[in-house]
């Protein structure tokens, strides 16, 4: 398979693959459809600096001019976050983005993807997308899940979005067997909130912990992602009743203007935001912020085994 037709690895990443360094994976969805210009770009900023002085490399990945990046220049870092004609790039997409020469922003699914590609194992995300509420009659499930059942990715979070029904999105990952983590904990992040109401398969003790669980699960061949839930900082956490109150409210709005598909999760943030006079966005940040200080972490471990 010639993947060169298709890649582009930046230098400083190849050479860091090359020599067996930690290198962290990083998305642009949260970039392009997740913050507003230019504090998006501040955000890139700090998260590529976070993962450097914890001495792991920063992987941020896009699709732009129908070329898989891993690695971006300052020049399209800003292209991703200014985010004109940029489109919101999963699984199905990726083959048409590719061959129509088109530019996108690459989510969970098809960072894991680019990420699997280059050969990079760890990756830091926002949080995951999962089985939506009412998901018995609308079929609505992220295929974040499918990719972490088949590609051998560890993904970071601040656990599933509050928008979905958490309780179901763990019991597609159970069937599925992928490993849930709980990093320090043994309760399973809401995003916003440090608790779910649900338990983890395991609470990892540190970064050594996943590091060596994950580089056990691949040296059996047992291939497909591992998801370590981490979370948001005491200080930033949301009241979980709050948030679920108003996540109600904004799952109501969007019945009400028939909001569905891919658009739904975009609407939902959008309205959380200002339902919370834009506390949900800090944290937000601040949780992105852990995840890619505690990824870059894991992935020094496991560049060590």
């Amino acid at each position: 398979m010639n993947l060169k037709q298709y890649l582009d690895i930046t230098p400083e990443i190849k050479a860091a693959l090359e020599e067996g360094k930690p290198v962290v994976a990083l998305e642009s969805t949260i970039l392009s459809h997740g913050m507003p210009y230019p504090q998006n770009l501040e955000f890139a900023a700090e998260v590529e600096k976070i993962i450097r002085a914890e001495g792991a490399v920063p992987a941020t990945m896009a699709i732009i001019d129908g070329r898989m990046k891993v690695g971006l220049s300052a020049g399209e870092l800003e292209l991703m976050c200014k985010g004109e004609g940029v489109v919101k790039v999963s699984r199905r997409d990726l083959p048409i983005i590719l061959a129509e020469g088109g530019t996108g922003a690459t989510t969970v699914a098809s960072t894991m993807i680019l990420a699997s590609l280059a050969g990079i194992k760890i990756f830091a995300t926002g949080g995951i997308g999962g089985v939506h509420r009412g998901a018995e009659t609308t079929m609505d499930i992220s295929a974040d899940l499918q990719e972490l059942a088949h590609t051998s990715v560890a993904v970071v979070c601040a656990g599933a979005k509050m928008i979905l029904d958490i309780g179901l999105t763990l019991e597609y990952l159970e069937t599925m067997g992928v490993p849930v983590l709980g990093f320090q904990t043994s309760d399973f992040p809401a995003f916003y909130c440090r608790k779910s109401g649900f338990g983890v398969d395991y609470a990892a003790k540190d970064a050594a912990d996943v590091a060596k669980i994950a580089k056990t699960k691949w040296d059996l061949g047992l291939a497909g992602g591992m998801l370590i839930g981490n979370p948001v900082p005491e200080e930033f956490a949301m009241d979980f009743d709050e948030m679920s109150a108003i996540i109600d409210k904004a799952l109501a709005s969007a019945n009400a203007d028939g909001v569905r598909g891919k658009n739904i999760t975009p609407y939902l943030l959008a309205h959380i935001v200002e339902y919370t006079q834009g506390r949900s966005l800090a944290t937000n940040i601040q949780l992105a912020y852990n995840n890619a200080r505690v990824a870059a972490r894991i992935a020094r471990e496991y560049a060590a085994l």
